[in-house]
């Protein structure tokens, strides 16, 4: 895939348009995005409390922010850059280290966006195939290492999108320290690997403390997914300090604005929005899954806030997307060839939501 082919979501608008449905009646279960943001967002932006007024740039360096990130994080604040989003962090960290003509591993099925950035900056995608399904779409971590003696980038995600799981326990350590003894045998530094951590406050757990022991490892979080403020688009690499410094000459000036900057400051500190959140979620996730499973959907398990439906072939894939299209119902689906062809991924809404894609399969199975 170039660059060039890629194409981003259908607007509400195309969809209303292409499908003759009511543009009001729409619902994305294809952008993993909470349906709506925390309180504290109006609130923040009623009471006007930014670092700057309006008419100027926000502070260079976000302090107020990325100490509120530190703090989040369990970090130091030059241990943290922020970012317009998790995908301006991928973007300056592959500008940071992946050299001209170089090349990135990518271990798919994964998040898209990792290809689309590595070949934006003329770099080579080396694929390496997860394990299968029934081993939960795992990292092979030999061949991952392997393939990772000739990159300057390990692109990783765990949680996986769109595979909806986390790496087993151990997994992630092993490829880090299996990199670093082929690079000494080698001569040369390991890859840096970028571990993309947006779905990690669903599964409960984080690898922040491996970048005490790994000086290659950059992790990325957002305050899209768990936080509900995907249109904020603010994102964070947390690294060591060292590393961090080696990417933030890259990062463009004022990318995030004042108001996301004040809205995810207050939220970072407050947390309680985001916790009740991440159980809502939880929640809808198994009435969802389970539901979906008792109409005869093969329903993957997750520990997202998005659930993996495996049709068994393209093609009835296609005709259940259609018939949802018809709906005013958007999943995410993958295209001809994508090892994940045969498979929707739906985003998990809030109750009413939920409520209109559970009768919509049971009335495709009639």
């Amino acid at each position: 895939m170039s660059p060039a082919s890629y194409a981003w979501e259908a607007t509400d608008e195309e969809i209303a348009a292409r499908y003759g449905v009511a543009i009001d009646r729409i619902l994305r279960f294809d952008l993993n995005t909470s349906p709506a943001p925390p309180a504290l967002a109006a609130e923040v932006l009623a009471g006007g409390a930014f670092d700057s007024v309006l008419s100027d740039y926000p502070p260079s360096d976000y302090r107020r922010l990325v100490a509120a990130a530190a703090d989040a994080y369990y970090a130091e604040p030059d241990e943290v850059l922020v970012g317009a989003g998790a995908d301006e962090v991928l973007e300056v960290t592959a500008k940071a280290f992946l050299r001209p003509g170089g090349a990135a591993v990518v271990p798919g099925p994964t998040y898209a966006m990792y290809r689309v950035i590595t070949e934006q900056r003329g770099g080579r995608v080396i694929d390496v195939p997860r394990r299968p399904p029934e081993e939960g779409w795992s990292l092979d971590v030999a061949a991952t290492a392997q393939a990772a003696g000739e990159a300057d980038l390990v692109w990783l995600c765990s949680p996986n999108n769109p595979t909806a799981l986390a790496e087993p326990d151990g997994t992630i350590e092993m490829l880090l320290g299996e990199l670093e003894v082929r690079a000494s045998r080698a001569g040369t530094p390991p890859p840096v690997v970028v571990l993309d951590e947006a779905y990690a406050e669903f599964a409960g757990r984080s690898l922040l403390e491996l970048r005490a022991r790994h000086d290659n490892l950059v992790i990325v979080r957002t305050a899209s997914k768990a936080y509900a403020l995907a249109g904020l688009r603010v994102g964070f690499a947390i690294a060591r300090r060292e590393t961090i410094a080696a990417i933030a000459p890259y990062r463009p000036p004022a990318s995030v604005s004042t108001v996301s900057a004040a809205v995810v400051t207050g939220a970072l500190h407050e947390g309680a929005a985001m916790r009740r959140n991440v159980a809502r979620v939880e929640a809808e996730r198994r009435r969802l899954g389970d539901a979906l499973r008792s109409l005869g959907w093969k329903v993957g398990p997750s520990v997202t806030n998005f659930l993996l439906v495996d049709f068994g072939s393209a093609e009835t894939a296609t005709v259940v997307t259609e018939q949802l299209l018809r709906r005013a119902l958007v999943p995410r689906t993958f295209g001809a060839g994508h090892p994940l062809a045969a498979c929707l991924r739906l985003t998990i809404r809030d109750e009413t939501g939920n409520d209109r894609l559970i009768a919509a399969a049971g009335e495709l199975g009639r």
